[in-house]
């Protein structure tokens, strides 16, 4: 079965052709990242302008890359919720656009779920129940994974995602946009205690927050200036990157002991991030319990896991109709 996945929700345009929910047939991601980064951080009517641009040529691509027509699909998924919602609509329109005229099924694909179906595509053998951390820059959950489209929430941010956080830490220590990559590159030859950060306390078991931290990286930062004190980017990249995945690791590694989950899994755009990936397969292993990650292409926002999910969405007997809306919120584990 060959689905189709439309990809919008931020600043990547991306389409993809998967087969049963697990090979890659094509891979196409558009984005407008370098722009995004003159301003710091997504602008959302620009991020809905240039999907709007690269849209049809992408999805075109996809096609051509994979030697397939729209005849040749079996169904059409595209994210409609949550993101940007002029970003998301612009893809949404689109789909329906397609799946109309191929007289195709449509499927309306959650993004978050999308992320863990990266997962599938990396592992073909990966098959639920398993625990998933699925961190973004817009997300932190800690997620059951009862089937392909059961979901059950253990915990999640009260306040920033880890991206959001690693975005705003780069851009107070004068590092580019996004933030993930830039802090990770400037940790490499950083000593990860040499700033001692807080762990912001929350209530809930498994719940996490990083606005405290986010702001305690501000203030040492601008305390330092006052002083006329020089700051280490790289001591403070380390240090800060060290703190928020050893809070993330941990509280999915004790989700994992509690739950007795034997397999576990990370997704998302923060699951690229190397420190976090070996906190994990350390503390994995120690469990006893198998550590599943989605490969680093797979990270970000791509069509081939909206294709991937598309296709279990699909086999639930899931489908759209062509009033299919975006939305800019939408929990993980909605019926």
């Amino acid at each position: 079965m060959l689905v189709l996945g439309i990809e919008s929700s931020c600043d990547e345009t991306a389409a993809a052709i998967v087969e049963n929910g697990r090979t890659i047939v094509s891979n196409v991601i558009s984005t407008s990242v370098a722009e995004q980064a003159l301003y710091g951080g997504v602008v959302p009517e620009i991020a809905s302008r240039r999907h709007a641009e690269f849209i049809s040529a992408t999805v075109q691509k996809a096609f051509s890359d994979a030697q397939l027509t729209p005849a040749d699909l079996d169904a059409v998924a595209v994210t409609f919720a949550p993101g940007l919602i002029g970003a998301v609509l612009v893809g949404v329109s689109f789909a329906k656009g397609l799946a109309y005229s191929a007289n195709k099924p449509l499927v309306g694909v959650h993004h978050l779920r999308g992320h863990i179906a990266a997962l599938y595509l990396t592992h073909p053998d990966l098959k639920p129940p398993f625990l998933c951390l699925v961190a973004s820059g817009g997300h932190s959950h800690i997620v059951q994974v009862e089937d392909y489209t059961r979901f059950h929430v253990l915990g999640r941010t009260v306040d920033d995602a880890a991206g959001e956080a690693f975005d705003k830490v780069a851009r107070t220590l004068g590092l580019p946009y996004p933030g993930g990559p830039s802090v990770a590159n400037a940790a490499k030859t950083g000593n990860p205690h040499a700033y001692r950060l807080p762990v912001p306390h929350v209530e809930g078991k498994y719940n996490v927050s990083f606005s405290g931290l986010k702001t305690a990286v501000l203030n040492a930062v601008n305390q330092a200036q006052m002083k006329g004190e020089p700051i280490s980017v790289p001591d403070m990249a380390a240090s800060f990157q060290e703190r928020i995945d050893s809070i993330l690791a941990d509280k999915l590694l004790l989700a994992a002991q509690d739950t007795g989950a034997k397999t576990i899994c990370l997704a998302g755009g923060v699951a690229a991030n190397g420190r976090l990936r070996a906190l994990l397969n350390e503390g994995a292993q120690k469990l006893g319990a198998r550590l599943c990650l989605p490969r680093t292409a797979l990270c970000g926002d791509n069509g081939a896991m909206i294709a991937a999910q598309g296709y279990y969405e699909y086999q639930a007997g899931n489908r759209a109709g062509l009033d299919l809306n975006g939305l800019p919120t939408l929990p993980i584990d909605y019926q």
